[in-house]
Formats: C-alpha cells, sequence, structure tokens
C-alpha cells in the first residue's frame, strides 16, 4: 500500500497534534452540554474515534452512512443515505464528524436535512478541507487542515475501499486511480 502513494501529505504527528487542539475547542464550546456525535461512515472512522476519545465532555455517539461517490473518484451529485442515525435530533446539539470537504455537496444537504429535523444546532468537524473545490456554501466549524486538490488516502480515507489503514494521509498515486 504504501508503495502507492506518491508522498506523505500529513505525518501520524501531525494528525495527532491537531486532532488534539481541535478537541480541546470542541470541549471549550460544548463545556455543560450533552451533544450527540455523529460519524460519517466509513471515511471518518479512525479521525472519529482519535477525536471523541481526546474529548473531555460527555458526548453520546451515532453514525451514518450517506454517500455522493459510489465507487469512483468523482461525486455523482445525488446523495444516498445508506444507514441512518438511530437518535432524535429535535433540539440536541448536533457535532457532525466528517472526513473530509471537497465540493461540500454532502454536508451542505446532510446540515439541512439535521435541521429539518430540528437540531438544536449542526456543527461540522472535518479533518481534511478542499476550499478549491466548493461547489456548495458549506464551511466548517472546526478543521484540521486545509489540502489541495489531491487524492488522498490513508487514516480511514480510501480509494475502492483500500488504504483506509495507513496511519497517515498520503497523495495516491495518479496511475492507480487513472487506471
Amino acid at each position: 500500500m504504501h508503495q502507492d502513494c506518491e508522498r506523505i501529505l500529513l505525518t501520524e504527528e501531525q494528525l495527532d497534534g491537531r486532532i488534539t487542539e481541535v478537541a480541546r475547542a470542541i470541549d471549550e464550546r460544548y463545556r455543560g452540554k450533552f451533544p450527540l456525535a455523529i460519524g460519517i461512515l466509513k471515511g471518518s472512522i479512525v479521525f472519529f474515534s482519535d477525536l471523541i476519545r481526546r474529548l473531555s465532555i460527555p458526548v453520546e455517539l451515532d453514525f451514518m452512512a450517506v454517500s455522493s461517490y459510489g465507487n469512483g473518484a468523482v461525486s455523482s451529485g445525488k446523495l444516498r443515505i445508506k444507514k441512518d442515525i438511530d437518535r432524535d435530533v429535535a433540539g440536541r446539539d448536533v457535532i457532525v464528524v466528517e472526513d473530509i470537504i471537497d465540493s461540500g455537496f454532502t454536508l451542505a444537504n446532510l446540515k439541512a436535512l439535521l435541521s429539518e429535523r430540528g437540531a438544536g444546532s449542526v456543527a461540522i468537524v472535518t479533518l481534511l478541507n478542499k476550499k478549491g473545490r466548493r461547489e456548495y456554501d458549506i464551511v466548517p466549524d472546526y478543521n484540521c487542515f486545509d489540502i489541495e486538490n489531491e487524492f488522498v488516502v490513508g487514516y480511514g480515507l480510501d480509494y475502492n475501499e483500500r488504504y483506509r489503514n495507513l496511519p497517515y494521509i498520503g497523495v495516491l498515486k495518479r496511475e492507480i486511480y487513472n487506471g
């Protein structure tokens, strides 16, 4: 797997340090509250696990599986909910934890959906933010890293269900996803 990466974009140490900083900021905002943290499967699972372990506030956990990509590298433009949350969000502070914001389509639609369901507030936490690819008006409340438009894998992010278990964020070699 390592040989399929052109280079390491973010090391384990960089990830660890920044996630700790973001967790502290979330602790401050939600001190005295009991928010619902929703991990967006599958890509956010490693980030989500590391983030919630660093929180000192109590949080309730749930998961959603949503997609606009299917098996490709380009968004289909349609949001599919493959697994919905089990908890009622009405009146709750909700923290959506995502691996990467690209066009913003998925999170813009997901935030609207949670608001329609009556969430008291919806905050977006993302590991990676590709501002240059943004097509929808969505700004994360907490962002670990801004990155350029590169195809990245590792630390939960995949290409065709591979590379999720890399301990770093790497840039995938173009010949891997261009066939």
